[in-house]
């Protein structure tokens, strides 16, 4: 049923719940696995500054990226790499595009009212704009423990 999965990460610490669901799928299907991290250069200026920010943004998604495949590889699936700059939802659906992956597996951190509007959701884009299904997963519990 899929081929390729991409399990799009911020780095956070829920993402293990979301990896560990993309990878699961990944073994269930024989499907390669893409992990990956973009550094979100929509929000600042890209001058000297914001370079050397971005610089370590990026460096903190190699690791993010390096610790899924390494989780990955731990159980037999195979998974390929890439950090990007830019738009997050964007690199995201390119990415997909780009790679025909035949399922987006994005982490949600659950966020509603304010916060919702002031930081946008990654994840809502992501599903509005990709051409593929999305399977979002709640990056943390419900406060009730359900998961």
């Amino acid at each position: 049923m899929y081929d390729t999965i991409l399990v799009p990460t911020d780095g956070s610490d829920g993402m293990a719940r979301v990896a560990e669901h993309a990878i699961h799928l990944a073994r269930l299907t024989d499907a390669t696995l893409h992990v990956l991290h973009v550094v979100d250069t929509s929000v600042a200026p890209l001058d000297a500054h914001s370079q050397a920010v971005y610089e370590r943004l990026e460096e903190a998604g190699r690791t993010s990226v390096a610790e899924i495949h390494d989780r990955a590889a731990d159980v037999g699936v195979y998974a390929v790499t890439a950090v990007r700059q830019g738009t997050p939802y964007a690199e995201i659906t390119a990415y997909a595009d780009e790679n025909d992956a035949d399922l987006i597996v994005l982490g949600t951190h659950g966020r509603t009212g304010l916060p919702h509007a002031l930081l946008g959701s990654v994840a809502e884009r992501v599903v509005q704009h990709a051409d593929v299904p999305v399977l979002t997963v709640r990056t943390l519990p419900t406060s009730s423990g359900a998961s």
